[in-house]
């Protein structure tokens, strides 16, 4: 197979989930996950989420050409194996689940969605 016709490793490579308050939607990412991320100086601030090297990596990001929301892409998180304690703390780190734990067809785990501290709408998924 050639470049152009040879599967992908990964379908994404890099998310960017829009902030109106970066520090508000770090604060929200962290107590729902339960771990620390990395904020990076520049001239557009950013946060990471903490992923190894060969994983796919994304941050939160406030720009003025990016605009949190309920339409836009839907981004799914994983939550290493749990998904039940993600969703306990979504309520008191200041989100609202849109949809509690539901099967993947096919055995491949569970998801759920949620409004985070911005107004997005984020998939969370776990084995």
């Amino acid at each position: 197979m050639n470049e152009q016709t040879s599967p992908r490793q990964h379908a994404i490579n890099w998310f960017e989930i829009a902030c109106e308050d970066l520090d508000r939607a770090t604060t929200f990412y962290e107590a729902i996950l339960d771990t620390r991320m990395q904020r990076v100086e520049s001239e557009n601030p950013m946060v990471c989420f903490s992923s190894t090297m060969s994983g796919t990596n994304g941050t939160l990001v406030k720009r003025n050409f990016q605009k949190p929301g309920r339409g836009g892409t839907m981004v799914y998180l994983n939550c290493d194996g749990d998904l039940d304690g993600v969703l306990a703390r979504v309520r008191k780190a200041g989100g609202l689940v849109l949809m509690p734990k539901t099967p993947v067809p096919g055995g491949h785990g569970h998801f759920a969605c949620l409004r985070d501290s911005e107004g997005n709408h984020i998939g969370l998924h776990s084995h």
